[in-house]
């Protein structure tokens, strides 16, 4: 059975509140992008609560959902981790980070939901 992605978008940006993500945002990119069909993006305040968050989410996820990340990639001390469940890019950065890359920004065209 397929998880529905949009569904999986809001069941993390969910978790991700209860762990206090600051700012959650979720980008359809499914009429602009051949790789994902969204984005779930936020961001923690310091490394220990990216951790966290990173964690949790991968978990909730697998409980909830029986999915684990295709490939998860980066890590506390890089202040960016992506966890990547195909139709979804889940991506968590410490605040000065999520500002200096822009995501939200160099996908401008994507809707927010």
């Amino acid at each position: 059975m397929r998880t529905d992605p949009l569904a999986l978008a809001r069941f993390c940006r969910d978790v991700a509140l209860e762990g206090k993500a600051i700012s959650p945002v979720i980008l359809d990119l499914r009429d602009l992008c051949a790789f994902t069909d969204f984005f779930f993006i936020c961001s923690a305040g310091s490394p220990p609560q990216l951790k966290a968050l990173a964690v949790s989410l991968e978990r909730e996820v697998q409980k909830a959902h029986g999915l684990h990340p295709r490939s998860l990639q980066g890590s506390p001390a890089s202040h960016w981790v992506v966890l990547d469940y195909g139709s979804l890019l889940v991506h968590i950065f410490l605040e000065k980070e999520r500002t200096h890359y822009e995501l939200e920004h160099l996908w401008g065209d994507a809707p927010t939901l």
